[in-house]
């Protein structure tokens, strides 16, 4: 199987400031890979990198064999940036009917992305009127236009309530589970047991790329977090 997504020697600076340091990696179709590290440690670089939205400082990073950003990549790779990035003045509906015709989405998209994330009770309410959680969905939504085939997900249940949060990791994995490749940033370590392989970051080094049961074997702990702060203390004492 070839990876869909390949990042080799990735070094970002942005404002003087060296925000990945040489990461390269390797995601496939049809897991769910979770992107975990805290605040600052780089995820929102690499998944923009990801998406070929960054200006990178050296390295490569191709997306279902070609060079991230490139045009024929648009309609195949779908983006929910951390900030919602959809009209404010705009009904949700009519957000999802103007970037489906930009994508020249299937007909019928905007219906089956409104309802993957359960979002028909305020489908006609005008963006600004949505709560934080709701504005998420709307942009989650529009990442689901087209049936992307690669899924670049910026810590996209921030905010939500527990059942919201749920629904959305099941429908990741069904999602997965049709060939998709989806890749999920968090800074909440509970979510990691939810992901097939989990890349972590800190301070812009790749610390690990591993499977939750391979992590924890690895360090010996118990649960993911305590398992993520053995690496780290590892990496200082080396």
């Amino acid at each position: 199987m070839n990876a869909s997504i390949a990042v080799t020697g990735l070094r970002v600076v942005r404002d003087g400031t060296e925000a990945l340091r040489g990461v390269s990696l390797e995601v496939f179709p049809g897991r769910v890979t979770g992107l975990l590290g805290p605040s600052g440690s780089g995820k929102t670089t690499l998944m923009r990198s990801i998406v070929g939205v960054q200006r990178v400082t050296a390295g490569e990073v191709e997306v279902l064999g070609r060079p991230a950003g490139a045009p024929p990549l648009r309609r195949l790779v779908g983006y929910m940036t951390q900030a919602p990035s959809v009209y404010a003045d705009l009904t949700a509906r009519e957000n999802l009917r103007f970037f489906a015709r930009v994508l020249r989405a299937p007909s019928g998209s905007v219906g089956r992305a409104v309802a993957a994330v359960s979002l028909e009770a305020h489908a006609d309410q005008v963006v600004a009127t949505l709560s934080g959680g709701e504005r998420a969905r709307v942009s989650l939504a529009v990442a689901l236009l087209g049936e992307p085939d690669v899924l670049v997900l910026d810590e996209p249940t921030v905010g939500l309530d527990p059942v919201l949060r749920r629904d959305l990791w099941e429908m990741f994995r069904r999602l997965a589970a049709s060939g998709a490749t989806v890749l999920v940033s968090s800074h909440v370590m509970d979510e990691a047991d939810r992901c097939d392989e989990l890349v972590l970051l800190r301070e812009g080094r790749l610390v690990a790329h591993e499977t939750p049961g391979a992590l924890r074997a690895e360090t010996g702990a118990a649960d993911l977090d305590a398992a993520f702060l053995t690496l780290i203390e590892r990496g200082e004492a080396g």
